[in-house]
């Protein structure tokens, strides 16, 4: 039987071992005739990006072949773990090809006429429509579906939640019904009690969170994927909707205080987790950005870490470096629970057991 050894601190438990590679798996008993490939460092089970649009562009869907480029540059910048949060196009043949990260598929946007960007996901003109279309959704993915929780109404001219409270509970429990979870877009306040109060499984952005809303996320356990990164464009969509004066302030207030409100989560028990929404306006490849403004934001180094891999990785149903798990995993020569820069120079990346660089 032949295969690959390595053996470093293996993290998260820091303990030094020695791991074996055979047939994209980890073994943990050792493997007559294996090519030892790394003595020494650190191991650190794949990185997770958990918002993530790969087929989405500034200017809406891209063509598969950009799409493949988007997986790669997340891919040489250490993501081996994606969990798509909603395309307008059919990214399931990336899939099939084992050179790029694994993707969990959340299908289509879920939003009204007008009430979210064009062209990006499905609009329904009725809001009754909505269990029907999560059901469809969920038959589609790969286990999440992705609602729009709240967006500009250009007549009230500000932030205001898509959908009834009532139309929201069945929806979600249409989802979990099929075994599925359900995550939602929200920027504002007062969309955020009747998403968790319905059950809704995770919260994207969350920079309305209060410490009211907080709390029942904590005792709900609901999830926070707050994309930090993206926030900091909240400032020029604000300089960008001077038609909207209120909106606009909204904006720049939400912006102003969003570490404050990523910090208040963590210390009040909610899972929180990396996500960079590469796709539109961010770049791909950033998700050491978003795990340094997370430690920015109140998370400790080894906290932000395991938001960005370990704990992500359990989250979304997938193990760390143990016997039997999947081969995913990134070498690095320092210690990164002691500096998050070191996560900029994986000295291997390992993807379904095969060295990618």
């Amino acid at each position: 039987m032949s295969g690959f050894h390595l053996r470093g601190v293996v993290l998260p438990d820091g303990e030094e071992r020695d791991l074996w590679v055979v047939n994209g798996r980890v073994r943990t008993k050792p493997v007559p005739g294996a090519e030892t490939i790394v003595d020494g460092g650190f191991l650190l089970p794949g990185m997770v990006d958990a918002h993530c649009h790969v087929g989405l562009g500034p200017d809406g869907g891209t063509s598969l072949e950009e799409a493949v480029e988007q997986a790669e540059l997340d891919r040489d910048n250490g993501t081996l773990l994606i969990r798509d949060c909603g395309v307008p196009i059919d990214n399931r043949p990336l899939q099939e090809r084992l050179d790029l990260p694994r993707i969990i598929r959340a299908g289509r946007h879920l939003a009204r006429p007008k009430r979210y960007i064009r062209h990006i996901g499905v609009e329904l003109a009725d809001p009754s429509l909505l269990p029907a279309a999560v059901a469809e959704q969920a038959a589609d993915g790969d286990g999440w579906v992705k609602l729009v929780g709240d967006w500009i109404d250009r007549d009230l001219g500000d932030l205001a939640p898509l959908w009834p409270d009532e139309v929201l509970k069945e929806a979600v429990a249409v989802a979990h019904d099929a075994g599925v979870k359900v995550t939602a877009h929200t920027f504002g306040e007062d969309a955020l009690p009747g998403l968790i109060n319905a059950g809704i499984d995770c919260i994207e952005h969350g920079t309305g969170l209060t410490d009211d809303t907080i709390a029942e996320m904590a005792s709900h356990g609901t999830a926070l994927v707050p994309t930090l990164i993206n926030i900091e464009l909240f400032p020029s969509i604000a300089d960008g909707a001077e038609r909207y004066p209120v909106y606009a302030a909204h904006m720049r207030d939400l912006h102003a205080r969003v570490r404050q409100t990523v910090s208040s989560a963590v210390e009040a028990g909610v899972q929180v987790y990396a996500g960079t929404d590469a796709g539109g306006g961010i770049k791909h490849g950033r998700l050491v950005d978003e795990v340094v403004a997370l430690h920015e934001a109140g998370m400790s180094r080894e906290q932000a870490l395991g938001a960005a891999s370990w704990a992500a990785r359990s989250w979304l149903g997938w193990p760390g470096l143990t016997e039997g798990s999947p081969a995913d995993l990134l070498v690095f020569a320092d210690d990164p629970r002691d500096d998050l820069q070191v996560l900029r120079d994986p000295s291997m990346i390992m993807l379904r057991g095969r060295v990618v660089r």
